[in-house]
């Protein structure tokens, strides 16, 4: 072999070895199945680099209803489950699909509403009272209506309140089949309450004259879980990886993470991952 073959032979192999190397790190990324509200919030831009600089794994999100990720997640479309809706985590898991459910973190649901308050629901913290108040009002109130956490614990609260209101739907009952952001902003439009996290509420950059009118109902809380999607339902999931995100959001770091998250100094979610952050 003479010198310049040799030559061309070892550029060849470094460039196959570079190409391999590049492929390799390429893979290492994991898709997360999760709600809108750890999206719209913020949360994810903050703690996200956190995580890939630690670990090397890049997230990439799928932020819609919890009620849909689920059904991404069902579906294998994804390596982990991060949503906010306890029943629903723990069929996904009974059924197969779902290696174990832990507690991340938590905050709270209020309902927010116009300076002119109709139904005259301000300051209260019954939640039941207030909306069988705005029931009796007619006053217009803006649903997800997409299936997600948000919107199963709005019907559970009118379940609780013994209230059909989807039987009003299109009259003051408006159902927009959105995310949380683009039904405040459909709400603060139409001066209508809403149910809302109050993360994404605090997050939310067209408030106009709405305000949290109801609050501090324990009934409001609003957990969140995250389940490793199970690779002997999906063997493409990526579970070494998904398990590392997983371990890593529960670990001291990740939870600290969390709790670090703020806006104008107001904390936005609450860890209690494996008793919360050190």
């Amino acid at each position: 072999m003479n010198r310049r073959t040799f030559l061309a032979t070892l550029l060849l192999a470094f460039l196959c070895a570079t190409s391999a190397q590049t492929a390799r790190a390429d893979d290492k990324f994991i898709i997360v199945q999760s709600t809108t509200s750890t999206q719209n919030s913020g949360l994810f831009e903050h703690i996200l680099p956190i995580f890939r600089d630690k670990t090397g794994i890049e997230v990439r999100v799928v932020a819609v209803g919890t009620g849909q990720a689920i059904r991404n997640a069902t579906n294998g479309d994804g390596d982990v489950l991060f949503v906010h809706s306890k029943p629903a985590e723990e069929k996904f898991v009974a059924d197969g699909f779902g290696v174990s459910r832990s507690d991340v973190m938590y905050n709270d649901f209020v309902i927010v509403g116009p300076a002119a308050d109709p139904a005259s629901v301000r300051g209260m913290s019954d939640v039941v009272a207030a909306l069988q108040k705005i029931a009796g009002a007619k006053a217009t109130f803006a649903s997800r209506g997409d299936d997600s956490g948000t919107h199963k614990a709005e019907l559970r609260l009118w379940q609780a309140a013994d209230i059909d209101a989807q039987a009003a739907s299109g009259e003051w009952y408006r159902e927009t089949g959105s995310g949380m952001g683009a039904t405040l902003n459909t709400g603060t439009g139409m001066g209508a309450y809403v149910l809302t996290d109050r993360a994404t509420w605090i997050a939310f950059g067209n408030k106009g004259n709405h305000e949290i009118v109801v609050e501090g109902d324990p009934r409001m809380f609003n957990q969140y879980g995250v389940i490793l999607v199970n690779p002997k339902a999906h063997p493409h999931v990526k579970s070494e990886e998904g398990q590392v995100f997983v371990d890593w959001l529960l670990s001291n770091e990740g939870q600290n993470a969390i709790a670090d998250y703020k806006i104008d100094g107001q904390q936005l979610f609450f860890p209690n991952g494996n008793g919360g952050p050190s």
